[in-house]
């Protein structure tokens, strides 16, 4: 007999399935247009409510949603991440569909760091110096890539500072990733429906415009929404932190290697050095990270062993 999956291979395995996805993004979007990015993000939206309200129905979470809707505090925190996810959506179907996967997979390499930076700036936790040693090495890597794009790379900073206020947001509602999701989706939906009607309406939709294929993929927008965030809730119970902070860079590595190889964007050396330290830069945090998470293990140790 085949012996079962422990428990860390299954959340393993789906932790890389769901960065798997969300790497693959790139090659999806493109799939819907002409629509513009607004319609797309619309679409999203209102495919997404309707995908989580059934995932929520069918995993039995009704008491937990309620539970959500019912505490005004969580409520306004969801409603801010509600507002930075739609940026954040939104900002990354435009650089996709518009030439720019290199610059998006940036804003996901640098999203770790600007965690770490809104701890500081946020929640006023203190750095260790290994920590400011990547920070600085990362605000380097801007000013470079700044310099070799002519501009800030604003789709890359856009994506990195609205996902971190969005975990930040999420952090402090403390409540679970389908529960969430499915009432950031419901207070998105009103503006995302009108949206949708109005294009109807003025006759600018591109749903059911382009034939019943392309109205059909519009339909897959909620689903491949909510299948990765489901295999990450597996893996999030089955992973250590740390394996989950490392599979992080999966998607990125995949947005980047699309970019380069798949879409041919150009990478001139400005931008190689660019992207080189801000690797060099996660090397650096996550080897802090790692070690001083060794180190409290290793000093719990020592304590229960006295």
């Amino acid at each position: 007999m085949r012996r079962p999956r422990s428990r860390a291979g299954t959340g393993l395995a789906a932790g890389v399935a769901a960065y798997t996805l969300w790497g693959g993004f790139p090659l999806y979007w493109p799939l819907l247009e002409p629509a513009g990015a607004v319609e797309i993000l619309a679409h999203r939206v209102l495919w997404s409510a309707l995908t989580m309200t059934a995932v929520v129905l069918l995993l039995g979470r009704g008491p937990q949603l309620r539970a959500l809707v019912a505490d005004r505090r969580k409520l306004a925190l969801l409603g801010v991440a509600a507002a930075v996810i739609s940026l954040n959506w939104g900002g990354y179907i435009w650089g996709v569909n518009n030439g720019r996967v290199v610059e998006a997979s940036l804003g996901y390499f640098i999203n770790p760091l600007v965690t770490v930076l809104m701890g500081v700036l946020v929640l006023g936790e203190r750095l260790r110096t290994r920590q400011w040693l990547a920070l600085g090495v990362a605000g380097l890597a801007v000013v470079v890539l700044t310099v070799d794009y002519g501009r800030p790379p604003w789709i890359a900073l856009l994506l990195a500072f609205s996902f971190g206020t969005y975990g930040l947001a999420k952090k402090k509602a403390d409540g679970g990733a389908v529960e969430t999701l499915t009432v950031e989706t419901l207070l998105l939906l009103p503006v995302a429906g009108a949206y949708v009607a109005w294009l109807t309406a003025t006759g600018g939709a591109h749903f059911g415009a382009e034939g019943v294929a392309h109205a059909l993929l519009f339909t897959t927008t909620g689903v491949v929404t909510a299948v990765p965030l489901v295999l990450f809730g597996v893996a999030a119970t089955r992973v250590s932190m740390v394996g989950l902070g490392l599979l992080q860079y999966l998607a990125p590595i995949i947005q980047f290697a699309l970019g380069v190889l798949w879409f041919g964007e150009e990478m001139p050396t400005g931008r190689w050095i660019g992207f080189g330290l801000v690797w060099l830069s996660l090397v650096l945090l996550t080897a802090e990270m790692v070690g001083h998470r060794r180190r409290q293990l290793a000093r719990a140790a020592e304590g229960a062993a006295l």
